[in-house]
């Protein structure tokens, strides 16, 4: 009978587990989740020589669209701002992840943008902290390099940039 009985216990405490009845289970809250905000619909143009952000009347937050506004914004007038792009024009961007190279550190891979800029002058560091903090209010893009097309010559990389640096 001792035996039976022991094994009786056993039974239940097997069954038991830690105490914790499996159909009790209760979520209490979702998963974490990271969330990346959206980009706003803003660019950067100029106030007294620094950088300020204003509204962009655009139907999208694309940053496509965002830069397209930003230089358009040099053909108009702007009152108390500024834009360093004047002379300048938006000829393309282009997305693309950065790939591993064959001795390196498996780290993320970053995305980064070209953005490819016509006109004849020299484009100064104001005109690049312009592109490069209107295009990285989009969060995907770590990096921004910046590529000076010519009438006729090669096109010059002008770098690759982050807005903290240029500010």
């Amino acid at each position: 009978m001792r035996s039976g009985l022991a094994l009786l216990l056993a039974a239940s405490l097997a069954a038991a587990g830690c105490g914790i009845s499996p159909n009790a289970v209760q979520e209490r809250t979702g998963p974490p989740v990271i969330q990346v905000p959206p980009p706003s619909k803003t660019i950067y143009l100029l106030k007294d020589g620094k950088l300020t952000r204003e509204p962009a009347d655009v139907d999208s937050d694309t940053v496509e669209s965002l830069l397209t506004a930003l230089f358009a914004a040099s053909s108009q007038p702007l009152g108390d701002r500024e834009t360093a792009l004047r002379g300048f024009t938006l000829e393309r961007i282009e997305d693309s992840l950065n790939p591993i190279q064959r001795d390196e550190i498996q780290l993320p891979r970053t995305s980064t943008l070209t953005v490819f800029v016509k006109g004849a002058g020299t484009l100064s560091r104001p005109a690049k902290a312009q592109i490069v903090c209107t295009a990285q209010q989009d969060a995907a893009f770590e990096q921004v390099k910046i590529v000076h097309t010519y009438e006729n010559r090669p096109p010059k990389t002008e770098g690759r940039f982050i807005c903290g640096d240029l500010r």
